[in-house]
């Protein structure tokens, strides 16, 4: 039996609520305390008298609520084969097109290790993720389950890195998309200035094609615009085969001695400039390049098998994604030297036409350029579901996660997208990612230790899905995360914890006093 002292989980011993009395497969005493019966396991919910420690904000944690599926459960439809391609379909998207060429320059050759090593992290997590998503199937990420295993202020800490991860991936995309659009409209002629073509880091005033397409994905969602699955099917598709093409198209043109040196910067992470060089420095980068694993985890209660399913998805997803990551960058590497083509923004699209395939190279431009924005859409309504827990627990202002008549929570939507516009027009891609990967290690970070704190404090809550040989994976989860994060840049981490300096400053200003748990 657990007892929820204080919004902490605590072990108490059975005899010491003997007075609940049963109500509706549930046990309520005179004290307001609720005992879930799970089989034979249960879980008492108690909460303690008003007041508490003055540093109680700390610590006190959401109730780990038991699913409420009666009748309104999803048919287990989807099995192994059905959650692989998901994954697939949700992984691959803006990363490979427009980040291998920056993660080359920053490793050479040995990017492709990069890309295995980057790979191996995220499955450690992915793991993680979809027993806290069968466990907890709320809104809200890694924020909610942080609040229910580590306590408020970890919980706070994580859903503002959510804030500046989801918002850095619509400019990241955004940017992502640009360089791929900028080359078709150099290709057509278009009288278009350069200098708007690209921001001040390489030598322009504004990026304006990724201000366009960032305010132009919010205008769609604010009229309500959503991505049908047969829709979303078909870009997966295009993605898919124009990342084929271009492998088909480029491996006659391999040469083995663009590999020669393998490592030209190491294996570590060395800063140089405002750049950390070698494989574990473009690992941090390359790393971007893997978002989109949760979409299989959300799928836990449609498994068949949810513990047999998920563990074949979400790893034969991660394993066919990393494989396809690195056999493009391989194919990109012997076709160009890595110095050619990794100051390109459209990499793929530059080795084409370096090939003298101008057509191809077109093509390949404009499957990024006509499926990228869909990534764009999935994160900025991630992002309105990080507000709407965080507002609905009363950590930030309710009125940001209002709904407006069609559906979509204007604000926090018209927010997002004025700050990725703006981070998108002046801001490189490589710096955006970069920022965009610390919120998510943090995030990482924070998953994988609810995962074993719960294993832990309450092994016998029942799960639908278990990670496989979690002392293993989640220690190694934790220390791939962790080092991945010190291969970020010096500036980098430096934004990253100031952000989060400003947001504990809210926190204990704003959110602290009005939190749900503090006033209940």
């Amino acid at each position: 039996m657990v007892h929820l002292h204080n919004g902490s989980w605590r072990l108490a011993p059975a005899g010491c609520f003997a007075k609940a009395f049963s109500a509706a497969g549930t046990q309520r005493s005179g004290q307001g305390a609720f005992l879930f019966k799970f089989g034979a396991a249960r879980v008492m919910l108690a909460p303690d008298k008003p007041g508490g420690r003055p540093m109680d904000f700390i610590t006190r944690r959401r109730p780990i609520e038991p699913p409420a599926h009666a009748g309104h459960g999803l048919k287990p439809t989807l099995g192994w084969p059905h959650l692989v391609a998901l994954g697939i379909g949700a992984i691959i998207g803006t990363g490979i097109y427009t980040l291998t060429g920056v993660a080359a320059g920053l490793a050479g050759p040995a990017v492709i290790v990069s890309f295995a090593v980057a790979g191996a992290v995220c499955a450690c997590a992915a793991l993680c993720y979809a027993e806290m998503a069968t466990l907890m199937p709320q809104a809200g990420s890694a924020y909610t389950y942080s609040y229910a295993a580590l306590g408020e202020l970890i919980a706070w800490v994580i859903g503002w890195s959510l804030i500046l991860e989801y918002t850095l991936v619509c400019s990241a995309v955004s940017v992502g998309w640009a360089g791929y659009a900028s080359g078709l409209i150099q290709q057509a002629g278009w009288p278009i200035p350069a200098a708007l073509l690209t921001g001040p880091e390489t030598g322009g005033v504004v990026n304006l094609p990724a201000v366009f397409i960032a305010l132009a994905v919010t205008g769609l969602l604010l009229v309500g615009t959503r991505e049908s699955a047969n829709v979303n099917f078909i870009l997966v598709c295009v993605k898919l085969v124009a990342l084929a093409a271009f492998v088909a198209i480029t491996l006659p043109h391999f040469d083995p001695a663009h590999f020669t040196p393998f490592a030209p910067f190491g294996f570590g992470a060395e800063q140089i400039g405002d750049h950390k060089f070698g494989m574990m420095g473009a690992a941090a980068i390359i790393f971007f390049a893997f978002y989109g694993f949760d979409a299989i985890s959300t799928a836990a209660e449609e498994a068949k098998d949810p513990r047999r399913d998920l563990t074949i998805g979400i790893v034969g997803s991660m394993v066919a994604c990393t494989l396809i990551y690195m056999i493009v960058a391989a194919v990109a590497l012997g076709a160009s030297p890595f110095e050619v083509f990794s100051k390109s923004e459209e990499p793929l699209a530059f080795i084409l036409r370096e090939l003298n395939r101008p057509v191809s190279a077109s093509l390949i431009a404009g499957a990024a350029v006509v499926a990228m924005p869909t990534v764009i859409m999935v994160f900025m309504f991630g992002q309105s579901r990080v507000f709407f827990a965080m507002a609905r627990d009363g950590l930030l202002p309710r009125r940001l996660s209002r709904v407006g008549p069609r559906g979509v929570p204007t604000a926090v939507t018209v927010l997002t997208g004025v700050i990725a516009a703006v981070i998108a027009g002046v801001l490189p891609l490589s710096e955006i990612a970069s920022l965009a990967n610390a919120g998510t290690l943090a995030a990482f970070i924070a998953t994988i230790s609810a995962v074993l704190v719960l294993r832990r404090r309450l092994p016998d809550l029942p799960r639908v899905f278990k990670a496989p040989a979690v002392w293993l994976i989640g220690p190694l989860g934790l220390l791939g995360c962790a080092y991945l994060f010190t291969s970020l840049t010096a500036k980098t981490i430096t934004f990253f914890f100031a952000w989060n300096a400003v947001g504990v400053v809210v926190y204990l200003l704003y959110g602290r006093a009005r939190s749900g748990l503090a006033q209940a």
